[in-house]
């Protein structure tokens, strides 16, 4: 090995065995986590409160159903969440579709 190639294993070892190398790295894996605990905790309170929404209204249209699942559902149960999130999902997918342009309106909103 030529002296160069000595000074960059060296010094990369060196780096990897620091303990200012893995307080760093903790660090932002700690940041990392609050983020993704963040993100999970703010699409589990949107998926709950949207689809409570709709199942209150007793039904959904295509399109909110395909958004909900694509856009919040999926990620969501990729990303870790479960429990009553899940049970949500369960819920509206049993909702029947309805073209909101068909339905009754009443004092001024949608039945």
């Amino acid at each position: 090995m030529d002296y160069s190639t000595q000074i960059i294993i060296t010094s990369l070892a060196s780096l990897a065995a620091s303990s200012g190398f893995w307080a760093w790295f903790s660090q932002r894996s700690n940041a990392k986590s609050a983020t993704n605990q963040l993100l999970l905790g703010l699409a589990h309170d949107r998926i709950i409160s949207l689809g409570m929404s709709y199942i209150k209204r007793k039904w959904i249209t295509e399109a909110e159903y395909h958004d909900f699942v694509k856009y919040l559902y999926t990620p969501y149960s990729k990303f870790g969440g479960n429990g009553l999130a899940e049970k949500i999902m369960m819920d509206v997918s049993k909702l029947p579709f309805e073209d909101p342009k068909k339905k009754e309106v009443k004092n001024g909103t949608i039945q």
